[in-house]
């Protein structure tokens, strides 16, 4: 095991020190499996393993699903997804927030990123809640929490990337992310309540809308409920896989672009698949270095010993007590990593001690992205925190993450009740057909 700690320590040195993560993992997995099998053996299983991840067709979900997102954002989708929000909301106290929560739920379920979730809201809420009003510290706060939903609600490239380390049917991974995404929208609308109750200043009442202007505003997002309708409703029915499900939603999202006006000339469509490739070459760069890792700490034997450590005799942690340790690890790795870079460094290492503790593998999914996605918002970094900072420079940190300790509180009450009523996660994919 030690070999294995000094190789997570290397990661995370050359990782603080500016080196990509997918060439410092993939430089430490390559020399730790040489320094035990030799540098012909290392090179031929690192070889072999990219080649395989290469070939896997479950991959192929994910550039599907990117591309499904780059066609949504350039659509220009976001600003119409806010003021239909705002139509309804925005006539409460607190009503800007509570429709920032909202509009953040809709982009991610057409997006799939928390940082992309982050950046796009930022520019689209944050002027038209400082026009009405409201406290820097509570609007940031509230882009940078609901941009967090860009991953749990699916479909989600970093639950698609779950899957298939973990060996899990991404569809069911998909449909679990339902009810607790709602929950998490849930729980963030009762903290900017709470938020509002405490601080009425924070979030003025703005001036309701009639019932005609509120349906006008709402009108022009039908297409992409319609478009998460049949993703979701799709996979959930068995009339798709998720790969299939993704190309129907890149070809519905590049209709409801191209019917906007967007994505008609050649070289913008060019350009949206360059981003595309460009974001998948970024991603699979990742997957293949984490599972060379993997292969690394396998070899190590810290995964069997870890078996050893929590269901040997005399020893057993149960698995109530393994995956609180997993899941304060991945809050701590949040704080600095991205979801891929935690679920490829963690998971792999975690698995057999998961099976030997028959642990559920959708629902313990589920929580680590909940973990994953509170990381992103808790001090000292934060990344979607340090994402809005970069939209919107002249708000202070310090007053971001005042802004989001209320939603750090909802995340931390929704992994409890993941906890106490774990159905929550579980109960859509038991009925799918």
């Amino acid at each position: 095991m030690t070999a294995s700690l000094i190789g997570f320590a290397v990661v995370l040195a050359l990782s603080f020190l500016g080196v990509p993560l997918a060439f410092a993992s993939l430089l430490v997995g390559v020399a730790g499996f040489a320094a035990y099998r030799g540098f012909d053996a290392a090179t031929a299983v690192a070889s072999n393993w990219i080649v395989d991840a290469a070939t896997n067709y479950g991959l192929s979900v994910v550039p599907l699903f990117i591309l499904m997102g780059v066609f949504i954002h350039r659509a220009k989708v976001s600003d119409e997804l806010y003021e239909a929000c705002h139509a309804w909301m925005g006539g409460f106290k607190g009503g800007l927030a509570g429709a920032t929560v909202f509009a953040c739920a809709g982009f991610a379920a057409v997006c799939g990123s928390s940082l992309a979730t982050a950046a796009t809201m930022s520019r689209v809420a944050m002027p038209p809640m400082r026009r009405y009003g409201y406290n820097d510290a509570l609007s940031a706060g509230t882009i940078a929490a609901g941009g967090t939903l860009g991953i749990m609600i699916p479909p989600s490239v970093p639950m698609a990337i779950y899957g298939i380390v973990a060996s899990q049917d991404i569809g069911k991974l998909f449909i679990a992310g339902i009810i607790p995404g709602l929950l998490l929208v849930t729980l963030f609308l009762i903290s900017v309540r709470i938020v509002v109750a405490l601080r009425p200043s924070w979030g003025p009442q703005g001036e309701p809308l009639g019932l005609a202007d509120r349906i006008r505003r709402s009108w022009v997002t039908w297409p992409i409920l319609i478009l998460f309708a049949v993703v979701l409703g799709g996979i959930y029915a068995g009339v798709f896989t998720p790969t299939e499900s993704a190309a129907v939603g890149a070809f519905g999202s590049y209709l409801f672009a191209f019917a906007r006006g967007r994505l008609r000339r050649l070289p913008e469509i060019l350009d949206a698949f360059a981003e595309t490739i460009k974001t998948t070459g970024m991603i699979f760069a990742i997957v293949f270095s984490g599972l060379i890792f993997s292969q690394f700490i396998n070899i190590t034997g810290m995964p069997y010993q870890l078996v050893n450590l929590v269901s040997g005799p005399g020893h057993a942690v149960g698995p109530t007590g393994l995956v609180l340790g997993i899941c304060a690890i991945c809050l701590v790795m949040g704080m600095v990593f991205d979801s891929l870079a935690i679920l490829l460094l963690v998971v792999p290492v975690f698995l057999p001690s998961l099976a030997a503790t028959h642990v559920d593998m959708i629902w313990f999914g589920i929580v680590i992205v909940v973990l994953i996605e509170m990381g992103l918002i808790t001090p000292p970094i934060g990344m979607n925190v340090f994402t809005v900072k970069a939209v919107v420079p002249d708000i202070p940190l310090e007053r971001i993450f005042l802004g989001v300790s209320p939603f750090i509180g909802a995340m931390a009450a929704a992994i409890v009740l993941l906890f106490a009523f774990p159905a929550i996660a579980t109960w859509l994919p038991t009925m799918m057909h």
